[in-house]
């Protein structure tokens, strides 16, 4: 397979610059591609950036010490790395600037579905139903694939095959995850009312 053009023009190795310049290039690209990007970045995909003797978790771990103090943050979220505001600074942002679209803007029921869809993937609205004990609505379900928190996953193999629902990367980026199992503890949940019981059946 021919290499990008882009591949070709970008001098991996650094070769002419002293160890200690090159590793602080290597971080400074690094930071140029998270900035860039509006989804996680891989680390397969930072690693084109940079050299073959290069840690890409090191060079990582050493730009997130070179931001502290400053406003954002690396988060290593749904199996890449971003930049992310620290949480400290919400109220401002919210306060001057236009982030509305960004907004979950989630009532306290579309977080519990949203927690039931999390722990019991893939799940169907008659599985969602069993554990909130009354019919989960479409508009709730369009709401949170809106925001491209949920995804269609594969056809539940009961009688009319009904489609189920998953989480998505999206899901892991708004609420910081590196992955599911990231998740905080079900029982906690459970004894806090955001989830109920898990239904007795293998698709919801």
């Amino acid at each position: 397979m021919a290499k990008d053009r882009s591949d070709l023009d970008l001098d991996r190795e650094l070769a002419d610059l002293p160890p200690e310049l090159r590793w602080r290039e290597w971080m400074r690209r690094i930071e140029a591609v998270l900035f860039a990007s509006a989804s996680p970045v891989p680390r397969e995909n930072l690693a084109r950036v940079v050299g073959q003797g290069a840690t890409v978790d090191l060079l990582v771990e050493d730009l997130a010490a070179d931001l502290e103090g400053r406003a954002f943050e690396i988060a290593q979220v749904a199996g890449g790395w971003m930049f992310r505001t620290r949480a400290a600074y919400a109220p401002a942002i919210r306060a001057a600037a236009d982030v509305g679209d960004q907004l979950l803007d989630l009532s306290e029921f579309d977080i519990a579905v949203l927690a039931a869809v999390a722990y019991h993937q893939p799940i169907t609205r008659d599985g969602l139903k069993d554990i909130f004990g009354k019919e989960i609505s479409r508009e709730l379900i369009g709401r949170l694939h809106a925001r491209g928190l949920i995804g269609t996953g594969p056809r539940s193999p009961r009688r009319g095959a009904p489609y189920t629902f998953v989480t998505t990367e999206q899901f892991l980026v708004a609420f910081g995850l590196e992955s599911l199992r990231d998740l905080p503890d079900r029982e906690q949940l459970v004894d806090a009312g955001v989830v109920g019981e898990a239904p007795q059946v293998d698709f919801g």
